[in-house]
């Protein structure tokens, strides 16, 4: 699909963009602008700006957060960024967010925040995304996390999550996706979750499923034979088999897995035994005997690891995605980031909603709520109504088409008698019509 609005966003957490990436390819040409990104890795910060020339947004004051990596301007550690400094960025309509999974409930009883959500969430990364909630306030947030996120500490983290959102002015969905539903030969189960601002929220969101791929590591595999450095050695080889034999003889399921081109890859990982799980039989030619680094010959079993590119694949990345730093960091990044069909597809019905919703009449009666709540129990001036409807227009609309569509929206419920005004000039104040 491609969206039939433009569209901004920031892109928090944002690893090397894969969340950004998927929601480009569903937005379409020109459908998705990006006017800020944070990432405080240098390495993940390379394969972003490898990948993207924007943003080229200039924020004052914080140019010595930035990471310095060419291409996209990238700013590092968004803890360190002032709320004046936030209020700098281009109006925007969506927060991409791949924040960390941290608890919260023990730092937050230690601070006397046991039944304030946000204040729970204080010392964490994700309430820096709250932050931005309250200062920038975007009609939706994508996060994207682990699916222990569920029950990580008690249920305890994503009941704060939730209930932070929901002081924030957000109504939050979260579904479990599979990404062998989405067309790759990879069974990886996240957390996805997506709030909208409660005046634009629908009554539900219905996360697509997908269908189980018929993809294999066949088709992720490489066309030509690989580097022998890929290859494991015949010392390591045989460390993994003691491995898994210890964990078998105690009933337990660890160890090195080797699948076959046939089958579908297991979960990446950039921790624990995350390339070992994944293992592959390749006889191509290789060279063999005690190559680079290792301490023994090749092993004669033709068992290597997956290769980054192999790996980018599964996430559903193109083969014109560029993968510049070396391997150690690209498993750790490829590992830690998103699929990207899923995204696409989660990122599709977003934007079919937005769509949907910006193009029709609704929006006009939300914006009219909205006059109504804003003035029940006190009066405003024209710019403080403007400044409270702002996230009910798109970002991309010019300031002055947005002023004069306020400006008619107040005349007409003036008309309809539901409020008045005291004043004729750019001071004068609106206020709820009192019954004869």
């Amino acid at each position: 699909m491609s969206t039939s609005s433009t569209y901004r966003c920031i892109d928090l957490f944002a690893g090397i963009g894969g969340i950004r990436k998927g929601f480009e390819l569903a937005a379409g040409d020109d459908g998705l602008e990006t006017v800020f990104v944070s990432e405080y890795d240098k390495y993940a910060a390379t394969t972003y700006a490898a990948n993207f020339d924007t943003p080229s947004d200039v924020i004052e004051g914080i140019d010595d957060l930035l990471m310095g990596v060419g291409g996209a301007r990238i700013y590092g550690d968004i803890t360190k960024v002032f709320d004046s400094d936030l209020e700098c960025i281009r109006p925007f309509d969506i927060c991409l967010a791949g924040f960390p999974c941290q608890a919260f409930s023990q730092a937050g009883k230690r601070k006397g925040f046991e039944d304030d959500y946000k204040g729970m969430a204080r010392g964490t990364l994700f309430r820096e995304l709250i932050r931005i909630c309250e200062i920038n306030r975007p009609k939706v947030v994508f996060c994207e996390n682990v699916k222990g996120l569920l029950g990580h500490d008690g249920g305890k983290t994503l009941e704060v999550i939730c209930g932070a959102f929901d002081e924030a002015g957000y109504e939050v969905f979260y579904d479990v996706l599979n990404s062998s539903n989405f067309d790759v030969p990879q069974k990886r189960e996240r957390l996805y979750i997506v709030a909208f601002r409660k005046e634009i929220a629908p009554e539900a969101f219905a996360f697509p499923k997908g269908t189980p791929t018929e993809k294999r590591i066949k088709d992720i595999f490489e066309q030509q034979p690989v580097d022998s450095r890929y290859y494991l050695s015949t010392q390591y080889l045989e460390t993994l088999k003691k491995h898994r034999l210890r964990h078998e003889e105690k009933g337990n399921g660890f160890g090195y897995q080797v699948r076959g081109l046939d089958e579908l890859a297991g979960t990446l990982s950039c921790g624990g035994m995350g390339r070992e799980r994944n293992l592959l039989v390749d006889n191509r030619p290789h060279e063999t005997g005690v190559i680079g680094l290792k301490h023994s010959p090749i092993n004669s079993e033709n068992i290597r690891k997956m290769t980054p590119r192999e790996w980018a694949r599964l996430q559903g990345f193109p083969n014109t995605y560029k993968l510049p730093v070396a391997d150690s960091h690209l498993y750790k990044q490829l590992g830690n980031t998103v699929t990207i069909t899923v995204i696409r597809a989660i990122a599709a019905e977003i934007f079919d909603y937005l769509d949907k919703l910006f193009n029709s009449r609704k929006i006009g009666h939300v914006r009219e709520r909205k006059i109504i709540d804003c003035l029940t129990g006190s009066s405003a001036t024209h710019e403080e109504l403007l400044n409270e409807l702002a996230p009910l227009f798109l970002s991309s609309e010019p300031d002055d088409k947005i002023s004069r569509s306020v400006s008619n929206t107040l005349q007409a419920m003036k008309r309809k008698g539901q409020i008045g005004v005291v004043g004729k000039t750019s001071s004068a104040v609106w206020h709820i019509s009192l019954p004869n």
